[in-house]
């Protein structure tokens, strides 16, 4: 008797390989870019080239009028780099992804769509325990950029706003010293016959290799303070030269104080910066130094630092000019605005290359380190610490 005929062939009764995790589908993305208006706050996360390349791959970009204007763009540039305009800034809230430099207001949460994503900086320490409770109402997914690693485990956003942070702050250094300005009158440069700046730098981070590679490259002497032997060891070797440096011992330090025409303070702290030069070392100084406190924004690593903002960028103490605006990359809005573009674009591309954010989180490991909501479930822990919140581990959320 015939055995009865199987409705499936002998090959499809063999056991397949499970190929789920490897069917990506490509997702469409649709990005919102409002206009920044935070206090002089003129960059932008995405420049006109960045536009082009995000469209082109068949992704939309709903931009607000005049949102490029700071950082030198015209609407014009990035409509011709395939973006649509738009004067309703609802409208581009209401994108299902938001890309900002600032992190969002609360008033600009209550304009975003429920579910949405928002990317833009988190600045832990000007938040408030009600911004994450918004954003929990709305379920939103946020992520941090100055929380996203790179596949060396390093913050790329933080490196290379530090990189900006450090060359500006001896051009600016120069710029106070001019007499125009009501400096001093010395000029960088290493002019024959003339003895050079001197320069003292505490911290030797991302913003103190910059600072010192700059002040080099302008024929200044420099002086490297760090408590870290392994950074003072690496930022000789970054460097390429022999410089002098040294731990954080006073002696030392007030010597130099009391010699240099310029000190640029960049001492990061886990909360605040350490106050490293106490008041009675600034009185020391020379009468018309100038004092650059990059740290400013976690409090300053000089006691007599205060917040300044890009009008009146300088206050002078006991003689000694010292500026202290927090943030300092926008004073050069455009070359940040194509740092940061360059870091956002590849992974915009990614996640609309894995099928959408959901995706990329599972495949990212350092995407997913920039993660502090969740459809609006707390996923940071530093964040949960530090305002008293519940928190979830992320990967117990994404399977």
């Amino acid at each position: 008797m015939d055995q009865p005929s199987s409705p499936f062939s002998k090959q499809q009764l063999l056991p397949q390989e499970e190929t789920l995790e490897i069917l990506k589908q490509k997702g469409e993305l649709f990005i919102g870019i409002p206009k920044e208006n935070q206090y002089q706050e003129k960059r932008i996360c995405l420049t006109p080239d960045a536009v082009n390349a995000i469209t082109s791959n068949g992704h939309r970009v709903l931009m607000e009028a005049g949102a490029g204007e700071g950082a030198n763009y015209s609407d014009k540039d990035y409509t011709e780099a395939g973006a649509e305009i738009s004067k309703d800034t609802k409208k581009v809230f209401s994108c299902p992804l938001i890309l900002k430099v600032e992190p969002p207001t609360l008033a600009e949460i209550d304009m975003l769509n429920p579910q949405a994503t928002i990317i833009s900086a988190l600045q832990i320490k000007t938040q408030s325990k009600k911004y994450f409770e918004q954003l929990a109402k709305k379920r939103i997914t946020a992520i941090a950029f100055e929380y996203i690693r790179d596949d060396d485990g390093k913050f790329p956003a933080v490196r290379s706003l530090s990189e900006i942070a450090g060359i500006s702050s001896i051009l600016i250094a120069s710029e106070i010293m001019a007499v125009t300005n009501k400096g001093n009158g010395l000029m960088f440069g290493n002019i024959s016959g003339v003895p050079p700046v001197e320069v003292v730098i505490i911290g030797a981070g991302t913003v103190g290799e910059f600072a010192a590679r700059s002040a080099l490259g302008l024929g200044a002497n420099i002086k490297i303070f760090d408590n870290s032997i392994t950074k003072l060891r690496n930022i000789q070797t970054n460097l390429n030269q022999t410089v002098y440096t040294s731990t954080l011992q006073p002696k030392n330090l007030v010597k130099a104080l009391k010699r240099c025409d310029v000190a640029i303070g960049a001492v990061r702290g886990q909360d605040r910066s350490p106050i490293v030069v106490s008041t009675t070392m600034v009185e020391h100084m020379k009468k018309g130094a100038v004092i650059i406190d990059v740290s400013i924004d976690m409090g300053g690593c000089f006691e007599t630092s205060e917040v300044t903002d890009h009008d009146r960028p300088t206050v002078e103490k006991y003689g000694v000019i010292h500026y202290g605006v927090p943030n300092i990359p926008s004073r050069y809005p455009r070359t940040s605005t194509i740092s940061i573009s360059n870091i956002f674009t590849p992974y915009l591309l990614k996640i609309g290359e894995d099928g959408g954010l959901e995706n990329s989180l599972r495949f990212d490991k350092g995407l997913r380190n920039g993660l502090y909501m969740y459809h609006g479930i707390l996923t940071n822990k530093s964040v949960g610490d530090w305002f008293g919140l519940s928190y979830n581990d992320i990967n117990f959320l994404i399977f």
